[in-house]
């Protein structure tokens, strides 16, 4: 294989590593912003402390399953991906508006989440296929 062809399969399968994981942080960050809303309500310390914690426990629970699937991409490529579904369910079922509009509306939410997923799977794929390769040498 040519010099050139091993220098661009090392730059993609890096860029496939990092691409997930940085996504994963930048989502959680952007969760992490909705519980903002608590601030300027009239809450006492605890009051707000408390709607922190609660507005925060999906991405507590995001942000534990990311440090599993930092080794372990096939964790990350379900939980991203299951959790984008479950939110387009959720706002499809719950909200008092059309199927269509909440679509539109989750996938704000849930594409990033389904991005993620879908390029922690890729990850999951080619480590897989680079352990046969090895194990085949």
């Amino acid at each position: 294989m040519k010099k050139e062809a091993k220098k661009s399969i090392k730059k993609i399968n890096k860029w496939l590593y990092w691409t997930p994981r940085i996504l994963s942080i930048l989502f959680l960050l952007f969760l992490a912003m909705f519980s903002l809303d608590v601030f300027g309500n009239g809450y006492t310390f605890w009051q707000t402390l408390v709607g922190l914690f609660m507005h925060n426990i999906p991405v507590f629970i995001l942000a534990i399953l990311l440090w599993i699937s930092w080794k372990r991409e096939i964790v990350g490529a379900i939980t991203f991906i299951l959790a984008g579904l479950l939110y387009i369910y959720l706002t499809i079922f719950r909200a008092q508006i059309p199927w269509y509009i909440s679509l539109s509306w989750s996938l704000t939410i849930a594409g990033p989440a389904l991005v993620i997923g879908i390029l922690f799977y890729l990850n999951w794929i080619k480590r897989k296929k680079n352990k046969n390769l090895h194990k085949h040498l």
